[in-house]
């Protein structure tokens, strides 16, 4: 199952604005804003994300649900021993919620792909 996906946008303010307006007839709001990201989502969970950036730049982010941090931690191996490159160990993100518990790898393209887990150890 995909957990959420993020794309970047040249114009971080104007994407939020359009985005904003165009989702929320679907009831997407932003729901979590860093400086440089802005998760929106129904809550409330946020899964499409916007990050500040080159279009394109990295390609794209998807994030598949994993069920235990157990999973994250085989993921993360696998992708590493399929010929990825680490781009975030498998560990805890607490600035997303206390138990987020992902980890990424960059796959032959650039592209960021994670496993995440949301349940508790």
């Amino acid at each position: 199952m995909i957990d959420h996906l993020g794309v970047a946008v040249s114009d971080l303010g104007r994407s939020r604005a359009f985005y904003e307006q165009a989702l929320a007839p679907l009831g997407y709001a932003p729901l979590m804003v860093f400086d440089e990201a802005i998760g929106f989502g129904v809550a409330p969970k946020p899964d499409f994300w916007l990050s500040a950036g080159e279009p394109g730049m990295p390609s794209l982010h998807v994030a598949f649900g994993a069920r235990t941090r157990g999973d994250v931690d085989a993921f993360h191996a696998a992708a590493l021993a399929a010929g990825g490159r680490d781009n975030g160990a498998p560990g805890l993100r607490t600035h997303y919620h206390p138990d987020y518990y992902g980890a990424f790898v960059l796959d032959p393209d650039g592209h960021n792909i994670e496993a995440v887990c949301h349940a508790p150890a």
